[in-house]
């Protein structure tokens, strides 16, 4: 079924009062009303009012994040995040795009939403990395000379461990179970990001969880719902709750913040499908991130030091989509002998966005390199934040500035001081 496209009486929400525009990285980046979020909803209504969905209007969809800083920002609760995904689902029903564009698209939502297909690719990328030839042609800035998608795809390549750290089906609590938690493993996250999922589950367990991670999970369809693939999405968040909804579990844990917001938004996503809209409150329910699981739960387990600078990014599906900002920064406040460091301009957009670097990637390099700036300012040891993608576009910009910095995600610290070890760095 065709989408209706975004709804008029939300569009009329918007005052125009202009609250959203320091927020928005791309007004940031541009000064350009037309890529601000009240300059977006201007162009809703004139969708709504019969104007031609032509290359130009598009353009300006597109360029959008999807971040939601104008969510957090906006004074009259406009629901901007429900506005720009029916737009975008929309714009896939009824504009043609360029056959390059319609073939870069077809091979991302081809690849990166199945993780055998990702698990495929590691022997060949992690051939590439160990052959030296990814130092040459970074030596030989090549890439430079590449069409920007290609470089930036190059850029943002993990690095591919030899083996996979594999999480088991169940993991029983140590000591007195205080809760039995279902765990999604993602999909860049599961192959090339095993290490935090592995430091998940221990740090869960550690606190007295069951952690419960069926294999019949895949997918759950985060990038094709942020990217207008309305359809697509559905049938991920279906068998998203297919595969866990059974279990007896008292939550869903998630730490990909792109994937719990989606998670959250299922009752949304399957609203008008009678067979399902039950089943997909009943689960979005459940769906915790998971600092916002351990501060609820309370820690059991001892914090051993670790005398550490961290800068904290936050991860926008989290700060801005789950509002979950408090958390991660309680449970790293807790460890002893380590300094939070904050960052200017938290709240805006790194440039990741899901795919938004891939299809977007002069304006996401723009964005990345504003934010590692920031970053190498605090003069912190450690970059940690909740998204695997923020990971890989932070990295890359301060490798441009000349100044890697090691990064790690928030449960990979909770990790290392629980158990007492050196932290080792997701990159």
């Amino acid at each position: 079924m065709a989408s209706e496209g975004p709804d008029p009486q939300l569009v009329a929400d918007c005052v125009h009062c202009g609250f959203c525009l320091p927020s928005c990285p791309t007004y940031l980046l541009w000064g350009e009303e037309m890529d601000s979020p009240r300059g977006r909803i201007h162009l809703m209504k004139q969708l709504i009012e019969g104007e031609p969905l032509d290359d130009t209007m598009v353009q300006h969809f597109d360029q959008c994040l999807g971040c939601m800083a104008c969510v957090t920002a906006c004074p009259s609760g406009v629901q901007y995040d429900k506005l720009i995904e029916a737009t975008r689902a929309h714009v896939e029903d009824e504009h043609q795009r360029a056959p390059r564009e319609r073939a870069l698209r077809g091979l991302i939502f081809h690849v990166f939403p199945y993780p055998r297909r990702l698990r495929a690719m590691r022997p060949l990328l992690r051939s590439y990395q160990r052959s030296g030839a990814a130092r040459l042609v970074r030596r030989t800035r090549l890439l430079d000379k590449l069409p920007p998608t290609l470089g930036a795809m190059e850029r943002l390549m993990p690095p591919v461990a030899r083996e996979r750290e594999v999480v088991a089906d169940v993991t029983p609590a140590i000591g007195p179970r205080r809760a039995r938690v279902g765990m999604l493993l993602g999909c860049v996250q599961r192959e090339f990001f095993p290490g935090v999922n592995a430091a998940t589950v221990r740090v869960l367990t550690a606190e007295g969880c069951e952690v419960v991670a069926p294999r019949t999970q895949g997918c759950c369809g985060a990038l094709s719902l942020h990217s207008g693939r309305a359809a697509e999405a559905a049938r991920f968040a279906k068998a998203t709750i297919a595969a866990f909804e059974s279990l007896g579990v008292d939550a869903v844990v998630v730490n990909a913040a792109g994937c719990g917001s989606s998670m959250k938004d299922y009752a949304d996503v399957l609203a008008d499908q009678p067979a399902w809209a039950a089943r997909a409150a009943a689960f979005s329910a459940k769906v915790r991130d998971v600092t916002e699981l351990l501060v609820d739960l309370g820690p059991v387990a001892a914090r051993h030091p670790l005398p550490l600078s961290v800068a904290y990014h936050d991860a926008c599906h989290l700060s801005h989509a789950q509002g979950v900002r408090a958390q991660p920064r309680q449970l790293l406040a807790a460890i002893p002998e380590l300094e939070i460091r904050e960052i200017a301009e938290s709240d805006i957009c790194c440039g990741s966005a899901g795919v938004y670097n891939l299809l977007q990637p002069v304006a996401a390099r723009a964005l990345g390199d504003r934010k590692a700036g920031h970053v190498l300012d605090t003069r912190a040891e450690l970059l940690v934040t909740a998204n695997p993608g923020c990971l890989l576009q932070i990295q890359a910009a301060a490798h441009r500035a000349g100044q890697p910095i090691a990064l790690a995600h928030t449960v990979q610290v909770l990790d290392a001081s629980i158990r007492g070890v050196a932290l080792t760095a997701a990159l």
